[in-house]
């Protein structure tokens, strides 16, 4: 890897340890999402539609920074698997509501719990003073960045 083992390189830098973090973060989401049956991803469309039912697929695409196709291919397996129904909006028939199943909602409780263990790992040692500046810290990153 360039740079990475020199003094001053690639790899001492602070975006280089964020990008290795995020990579063993979202591998131990992954990891306890399947505990429940489900993929990376798909619990952040869930918690789009636990907060807001019904949004529609452009909605999710903006929301979650991805692209139509991989949102459509997201929710054909989730609805396969009952977790949402695409339901074509009455007044235009180019535009879906997305709406949970009661298995969708189900999974809000088992999810959040997951969720809540990683962030314990994850965190663990550091006080609630360090979490919040940190969590200040990586929203200043995203706007630095361009994200929404």
């Amino acid at each position: 890897m360039i740079g990475a083992g020199k003094s001053g390189g690639i790899g001492e830098t602070a975006g280089f340890a964020l990008a290795k973090a995020c990579k063993v973060h979202r591998a131990s989401v992954g990891a306890a999402l399947q505990e429940v049956g489900l993929h990376v991803g798909q619990e952040m469309v869930l918690l789009e539609l636990w907060e807001e039912d019904g949004l529609k697929g452009g909605e999710l695409v903006e929301r979650l920074g991805v692209e139509p196709p991989t949102i459509s291919r997201m929710l054909g397996r989730m609805e396969t698997r009952g977790l949402l129904e695409r339901r074509r909006d009455p007044e235009d028939a180019r535009s879906f509501g997305v709406y949970l199943t009661e298995g969708g909602r189900d999974l809000r409780g088992p999810v959040e719990d997951l969720w809540r263990r990683i962030e314990d790992r994850a965190f663990g040692g550091m006080s609630e003073e360090e979490k919040t500046l940190f969590k200040g810290l990586l929203s200043r990153v995203r706007e630095n960045l361009g994200a929404v």
